[in-house]
């Protein structure tokens, strides 16, 4: 993959795909349907999914595009490969929490090596550059001309006053069971992927997902935080999280900066 073409390419993209969320956020009303697994989805999911792949497509028509609103490509795997959720983070959308994100990336041999992560609603945009290094944008979001890039970087956490962001819309007894192994100075909620770039800005140390999530929902984060010095880890032994899994099924996981002395679950 040329990474030089592919970073100005996602970055338009999730912008494109963003400006149509927002169109149908704004709106009196927008329709909402329930999938096969009975989560919900709406008209701006399927409206920014159709912008994105299509151009992904366009650019990329030799690699393979995985996008969650599109089932049939759920049954393709390959080595090096494209994934989209088009909207993260649905149901905060729903209740226009504003907690929604745009998430691309680009898998490479199982890992999430660049992606952006395009937050509408609240004007914050995180993406990796060419080489992997992690930035937030600052400024319009013109589709062609970035604005200020800041590098980001992880924390250096104090595990005796932990900063730990979790889930708004999942956060169970399981996961509270879990946070309680750590001395936490604040602990705070946040929806879609945005939480893995709270633990890569270092607004947060520790982001524990004990719960069902797919590759698309984590890969655009993933690779924010690793371009940000962060790690991503299964829950039960700590191991690499890896991507291209023949479902794209998650097993539980840690998203932490280097330094938090992680628990066994």
């Amino acid at each position: 993959m040329d990474f030089e073409r592919l970073i100005p390419v996602i970055r338009r993209l999730a912008l494109e795909g963003g400006a149509k969320i927002m169109e149908i956020y704004n709106a009196d009303d927008f329709d909402v349907k329930v999938k096969s697994d009975d989560s919900p989805v709406t008209e701006a999911d399927e409206a920014a999914d159709a912008i994105i792949s299509a151009g992904l497509r366009d650019a990329f028509p030799e690699v393979l595009l995985v996008t969650e609103e599109q089932s049939g490509t759920h049954k393709e795997n390959a080595e090096n490969f494209l994934i989209v959720d088009p909207l993260d983070g649905t149901k905060e959308f729903i209740k226009r929490r504003g907690d929604f994100t745009v998430n691309i990336a680009y898998v490479e041999n199982g890992v999430p090596v660049r992606g952006v992560v395009y937050a509408p609603a609240k004007g914050r945009l995180f993406i990796t550059d060419a080489s992997g290094q992690t930035f937030e944008e600052f400024g319009d979001f013109a589709l062609d001309t970035p604005g200020e890039m800041k590098p980001i970087s992880v924390s250096t956490p104090n595990n005796a006053a932990l900063l730990i962001v979790a889930s708004k819309s999942h956060r169970d007894q399981a996961t509270e069971d879990y946070i309680n192994k750590y001395s936490v100075a604040d602990s705070k909620s946040a929806g879609s992927s945005l939480k893995f770039c709270l633990v890569a800005t270092g607004e947060a140390d520790i982001y524990p997902r004990v719960g069902r999530t797919m590759e698309w929902d984590t890969a655009a984060g993933h690779a924010v935080l690793s371009g940000a010095g962060g790690h991503v880890v299964r829950f039960d032994d700590h191991t690499p999280l890896v991507y291209g899994k023949e479902d794209y099924a998650n097993p539980f996981f840690i998203a932490y900066a280097p330094g938090v002395d992680l628990k066994q679950a």
